[in-house]
C-alpha cells in the first residue's frame, strides 16, 4: 500500500482525530468551570484540577487525539489532515451550544459552515504529495 492510498481504517483514524479533540476540549472546559481560576503560582489548585474526572477524561481524549493525529501525519500531508479533520469545529460549536448553553452568533455559525464546506474541496484531492527522488532545484551547492 502506498502512502497516498486512503483506506477505511485511515478514514476511521481521521474520524478519531476529528472527534476526540473537540470532546477533550469540551470536557476540559466543563472541568475548569467547576474548578475555577487556576494560577501557576498556586500549584495546589492546578493539582486539584488534575484530579477532576472531567479534566482527566478530557486529557485522555486529547492523548488519543494526539496519537491519532501523529499516525495520520505519517501517511498524509498536513494540508490534507488538518482541513479533513476540521469538522471538529462544528462538533465544538454544537457541544458548546447544546452542552454548555453558550450563545453562538450567526456570523460564527456562518464561519463554521464555510470551514465545513471547504473540507469537501480538500478531501477530494490526494492525501499525500509525492516528492520526486531527484529535485535539482532543492539541491544545495557545497564548495
Amino acid at each position: 500500500m502506498t502512502k497516498s492510498t486512503m483506506t477505511f481504517r485511515r478514514y476511521v483514524v481521521l474520524g478519531v482525530v476529528a472527534v476526540t479533540a473537540p470532546l477533550g476540549d469540551f470536557l476540559l472546559s466543563i472541568g475548569m468551570a467547576r474548578v475555577g481560576p487556576v494560577s501557576l503560582s498556586h500549584l495546589s489548585t492546578l493539582i486539584y484540577a488534575l484530579k477532576t474526572p472531567q479534566i482527566l477524561l478530557g486529557i485522555a481524549l486529547l492523548i488519543c487525539f494526539f496519537s491519532s493525529y501523529l499516525a495520520s501525519l505519517s501517511w498524509a500531508d498536513l494540508t490534507y489532515v488538518l482541513p479533513a479533520t476540521s469538522i471538529g469545529n462544528v462538533i465544538v460549536a454544537l457541544l458548546a451550544h447544546f452542552g454548555k448553553h453558550e450563545h453562538i452568533p450567526l456570523t460564527r455559525w456562518l464561519g463554521i459552515i464555510l470551514i465545513t464546506a471547504a473540507v469537501g474541496f480538500v478531501t477530494r484531492g490526494p492525501s499525500y504529495t509525492e516528492i520526486p527522488k531527484h529535485h535539482p532545484e532543492l539541491e544545495v551547492e557545497t564548495r
